[in-house]
């Protein structure tokens, strides 16, 4: 293996199953044959056999990215070994990676870094979620197994470091759509928007998304929603935590797999691969931030600023420059911060921003979601020689990012990505306030309606403060206008905050 090799993507393959056990066990995914499947179209895309790989990656699976997570269907201990059993590899390395949505584009950007300095040759990254098959095997009694394993050692990256904090648990943070509710509700206090005027601009914003959904033959909710049924709740479309509504929340009941195929430039011509299959990587970077309530900034992402930034400035290119985008959209705020980032209107720029339809109505396939946004990709640029497109992949509440540009044009050299930009400024957090102004909030919603509310709030020193919301104020804070500016007092108990309007 040669150092200063060009690396190529020259394969990728998805896969999706719409089954639920509603007709029996009878054609059941697993993780495993999704990944399976994907690497197989992967593969055959390139003209390339299994048996040139010498490295696999493995994206974490939903199961093993919480600790003490069960395994309701048996456990498979070595995802990346039995993938390379069932495709017929035998790659000398095997990586499962850590937690994060940044993961597929990360791994892109470390693949490509590897080859080029000549470690390895022949990469398969692959990844999928089968919560579907779990979730209807369980409601309809349908027994699966994934259970397996293999000899194989691999390396296995762990959980990642720590994205929630004891004070943010305490008070009831707990889950990804409360932690992004407190960004889109800043958003929104920004843009002068009520909870409902919210809501407009949310639909507003997907609804586009949910046609370029229907049109996937990959998608897992491939249906056309209007702006007015995004926009109202409804049976079908319920609160969940202010101001999002099912359809504002990446979906994860999916069974969707995919995989790309990185190799060395010398390789693609030794085994013979067509040169209108190959993307190259012009530029790549990455991001990462801090807890959330430690973060000064939350009416966007200095993360995505940072990741963004790198990328572009890699590939020598602006905004502009680039003709497609597929933004990370586990919910709106996500991309109304990628887009407030590159300067791009998202209501009227009429460059694709999504090229899989989005988490919310293509997908939320976990950790993986962002290879199909780089399987997409790679299919869209083959279509439109000589373009750019940009990826981005988004982990945690906005924690972790990873950005690549991507072409079919050859660049003249290629770039390492840098070590991930971390911050160097915090807030302090006040655990004992006593009064100060609303900054963001969210109530959160159970089956029986509004059940608790959390604010972020600023004392007259500028410390942050979290608080939950007393009975009167959550009466209050479920008003169309938002409370955000709005004076409050906080009393303690133990380690926990309650707030009352002044």
């Amino acid at each position: 293996m040669a150092k200063g090799s060009m690396p190529v993507l020259v394969g990728v393959g998805q896969s999706m199953s719409q089954w639920d056990g509603s007709d029996g066990a009878e054609g059941a995914p697993s993780p495993l044959s999704l990944a399976t499947n994907a690497s197989k179209e992967a593969l055959k895309d390139a003209g390339v056999d299994a048996s040139n790989i010498d490295t696999i990656t493995f994206v974490r699976i939903f199961e093993d990215s919480v600790r003490n997570a069960p395994h309701p269907h048996g456990h498979n201990t070595n995802l990346p070994g039995t993938l390379a059993r069932d495709i017929g590899a035998q790659p000398e390395r095997l990586i499962y990676s850590d937690v994060g949505g940044q993961s597929p584009q990360a791994l892109a950007n470390e693949m490509a870094s590897r080859i080029h300095a000549g470690e390895i040759e022949v990469a398969l990254v692959a990844g999928s979620e089968a919560n579907r098959a779990s979730k209807g095997a369980r409601k309809n009694g349908v027994e699966i197994d994934w259970a397996d394993s293999a000899d194989a050692d691999y390396e296995d990256r762990g959980f990642g470091g720590e994205m929630l904090s004891r004070a943010e648990i305490k008070h009831g943070l707990i889950a990804p759509a409360f932690f992004y509710a407190l960004f889109e509700n800043a958003i929104a206090a920004r843009e002068g928007r009520s909870r409902s005027g919210q809501r407009e601009a949310m639909a507003k914003l997907f609804q586009p998304f949910t046609e370029i959904a229907a049109s996937n033959p990959y998608a897992q909710f491939p249906k056309e929603l209007s702006i007015d049924f995004l926009a109202t709740p409804s049976p079908s479309n319920y609160e969940f935590a202010d101001p999002f509504l099912k359809w504002h929340i990446a979906q994860d009941a999916v069974n969707q797999g995919a995989a790309f195929l990185m190799i060395s430039e010398e390789k693609a011509d030794e085994l013979g691969v067509a040169k209108d299959k190959r993307v190259y990587l012009h530029g790549s970077g990455e991001a990462s931030d801090d807890l959330l309530s430690e973060r000064p900034r939350l009416d966007g992402s200095w993360a995505m600023q940072q990741a963004i930034g790198r990328a572009l400035d890699q590939a020598g290119k602006t905004p502009g420059g680039i003709a497609a985008f597929d933004l990370y959209s586990c919910f709106p705020c996500a991309v109304f911060s990628s887009t407030q980032e590159l300067g791009i209107d998202p209501f009227t720029d009429e460059r694709p921003i999504t090229l899989t339809g989005g988490l919310p109505f293509f997908g939320g396939p976990g950790n993986n979601y962002s290879m199909h946004g780089i399987a997409s990709m790679s299919d869209w640029l083959r279509e439109n020689d000589g373009a750019f497109g940009l990826v981005l992949a988004n982990g945690g509440w906005m924690t972790k990012e990873a950005v690549g540009v991507w072409s079919t044009a050859r660049p003249d050299a290629f770039q390492l990505v840098e070590k991930a930009a971390k911050p160097h400024e915090k807030v302090t957090l006040d655990p004992a306030a006593s009064a100060g102004t609303i900054e963001t909030y969210t109530v959160v919603h159970g089956r029986e309606g509004p059940s608790h509310g959390i604010i972020f709030g600023r004392t007259e020193s500028g410390d942050r403060f979290i608080a939950k919301a007393s009975e009167a104020a959550l009466d209050e804070l479920r008003n169309d206008e938002s409370p955000v500016g709005r004076p409050v007092t906080v009393t303690q108990d133990g380690e926990v905050s309650t707030f009352d309007f002044a």
